[in-house]
């Protein structure tokens, strides 16, 4: 099973931390966050990954090139001009990282990274900068007994705001950013077949979140995955503050590995 990760927006609403890296660099706990989403597809078994790279993609290129350097302790001989890598603690993954141009939409980068899958049928699919306790290996196997072309995780966001409990002008009670009763999201944590090529166009305009997932939705061929957990994504200085507060305190949801 491969994962292919969105990684090439430009962060916009994150600019005081993107003006200078891709938003998947930005770091939680000294990690990028395209680290922590690794490590979460890495805890339920998938270890192959198809990075797709758009905006200062050399960046996260240079970042795994020399991921056994910064992870490792090192013996540096200049007169042999040779390295010894000590207690490599590298990753066991398998990662390919693909420059789908920095202008290119969601869609339009899916469609690119396609031909990386090889044979494999069935793949995943998510963002670079989003987080969650969501259970990937039950929503690989909720996608296997379905048979249809597409799971989504469907997920409840928090309020950003504390609600109030009333009877009448009496606060009852005070529930702490409960989960907004709004309805049901994309979670941006999909489990897809190989197939749904036929539903993107040509262009690298596609935005994979329109025309594709509402015309798989049509043709009932998109099924949900329903998440109750914890969940969430980086798009502001705000959201990042918290996910840095939580895994400062050791309260990361997300963290399921050892």
């Amino acid at each position: 099973m491969k994962a292919i990760i969105l990684a090439g927006g430009l962060g916009t609403r994150l600019a005081e931390e993107t003006s200078l890296r891709p938003k998947p660099m930005v770091e939680i706990g000294g990690r990028p966050i395209l680290w922590h989403i690794m490590k979460m597809y890495a805890h339920h078994g998938v270890n192959d990954f198809i990075i797709c790279l758009g905006y200062r993609g050399y960046l996260i290129k240079e970042y795994f090139a020399n991921y056994s350097l910064h992870n490792s302790d090192i013996t540096i001989d200049l007169r042999n001009r040779s390295m010894q890598i000590h207690r490599d603690s590298s990753e066991d993954w398998r990662i390919s990282l693909i420059d789908t141009g920095p202008e290119t939409m969601t869609g339009g980068r899916l469609r690119q990274a396609l031909p990386y899958l090889g044979k494999d049928e069935t793949f995943c699919l998510t963002y670079g900068d989003g987080v969650s306790d969501v259970d990937i290996a039950a929503s690989i196997d909720f996608h296997h007994t379905h048979g249809k072309l597409a799971t989504v995780t469907a997920i409840r966001p928090s309020s950003r705001f504390g609600q109030l409990k009333l009877d009448g002008d009496v606060v009852n009670a005070f529930a702490e950013k409960p989960a907004d009763e709004g309805g049901w999201i994309n979670g941006g944590f999909f489990v897809l077949n190989k197939s749904i090529a036929t539903y993107l166009s040509e262009k690298d305009s596609c935005v994979w979140e329109q025309e594709p997932l509402e015309r798989l939705a049509q043709d009932r061929q998109l099924k949900s995955y329903f998440h109750d957990g914890f969940w969430q994504p980086m798009d502001t200085l705000r959201d990042r503050q918290l996910l840095e507060g939580l895994w400062a305190a050791d309260k990361a949801p997300w963290k399921q590995w050892d």
